[in-house]
Order: C-alpha cells, then structure tokens, then sequence
C-alpha cells in the first residue's frame, strides 16, 4: 500500500485502552493510532481529517501531561451540530481516536467501559472542540483554522476539471499531489500555527 511519505511523520497518538486489555484484544492495553489510521477509516486525507487528529493529539497531550490518555474516558463536544459542514467528519474521527461517541456507542460491560454518550454536539463550545477528561474533569478547548496555509494556486483548476470529469490520469494525478502537499504543510509544516489550545 503506498501514500504520501509524510504521513508517517505525522506524530502518533499512544493511548491506554482498558476495554482492550479486559477482552484480550490488545497486550496490555496499549492502543497506538497514526495518521495513516484515520485516513484508512475517512477513506481520505484532507485538511479536516488532518486538522481533527491534530486537535485530538494537541488535546490529549494538553489533557495529559504526565500520563497516558485513557482511550474511553474522554468527552468531547462540538458547537455544530452533526449535519453542519464537517462535523460529522470530526467527529468520526475523533471517535475513532478517543472512543467517544454519541448515543450509539459501545453500552459498556456491566456498567463499565461505556463509550456511548461521550460525544455531542450543539454545544455551548467557543472553539472548534472541547475535550474533557472524566476522571478530572478537566476541559480543555481547541481552535483549528487551517485558513492562513493556501493551496497551490494551480489546484484550483485541477480540481475542476476532476469534478467536471474531463480531468485525465495525469490531471487527477497532479491534483492529488497538489493536495496532498497543503495538508502536509497543515500538519507538518504549520502545526502550531493553525491549532490553538485554550
């Protein structure tokens, strides 16, 4: 399987899974995901899939500054709501990442290790996120604005021929390249310009 190279700089996120050591699925419980991860679960890499695990990993980081992330006891909430823009996106991937999901999440063994509920939207949130650690409470919020890093002027044209369907191997190829190029100044090249932890 091959991909942009700069996919496997992107940092890792390393987190403790305690439902995962329970049923055996990971030794120990130690959960690690990459950014290839979240790719292979959008299907896509694109400035919002890459700026939602650039939140979450700011986040956890941020949340836990000693310690291990707990993947499952994290809450994360959204101003928007589910069908807004790309918010869903996040959210997925978020999800993914965390284990917080809304109302149709894992329901837990016996009362331990629910994941449902753990994740809304339309909430009171001055930010593109808040995560909450439940064993603290502590919350945190995060600004995502990828806006000050512009495509390739010459993406634009690309794009609409690929959206027209007149675009050939070559054109589709080259605006892939050319894509693929601003999230890795997103998050390689400009990640602390565009994430805000508050």
């Amino acid at each position: 399987m091959k991909y942009p190279d700069f996919f496997n700089d992107v940092e890792t996120i390393t987190m403790l899974d305690p439902l995962s050591k329970v049923l055996g699925s990971l030794e120990n419980g130690l959960c690690e995901f990459t950014y290839l991860d979240s790719v292979k679960a959008a299907g896509h890499s694109c400035p919002t899939v890459g700026g939602a695990y650039l939140m979450t990993s700011r986040a956890l980081r941020t949340l836990y500054p000693d310690s291990m992330p707990i993947r499952g006891q994290i809450k994360v909430e959204f101003s928007e709501s589910m069908e807004e823009g790309v918010a869903g996106v996040i959210g997925n991937v978020v999800s993914n990442i965390t284990g917080a999901t809304d109302k149709s999440g894992f329901k837990g063994l016996n009362g331990n290790f629910a994941r449902h509920s753990l994740m809304s939207f339309n909430a009171d949130v001055n930010a593109s996120a808040r995560y909450t650690r439940l064993d603290t409470n502590t919350s945190i919020e995060v600004v995502y604005n990828p806006s000050s890093v512009m495509p390739d002027p010459e993406m634009q044209g690309y794009m609409k021929k690929v959206l027209s369907g007149s675009a050939n191997e070559e054109d589709i190829k080259t605006f892939g390249t050319l894509w693929q190029e601003r999230v890795k100044r997103i998050m390689i090249d400009n990640s602390d310009k565009v994430i805000i932890v508050k």
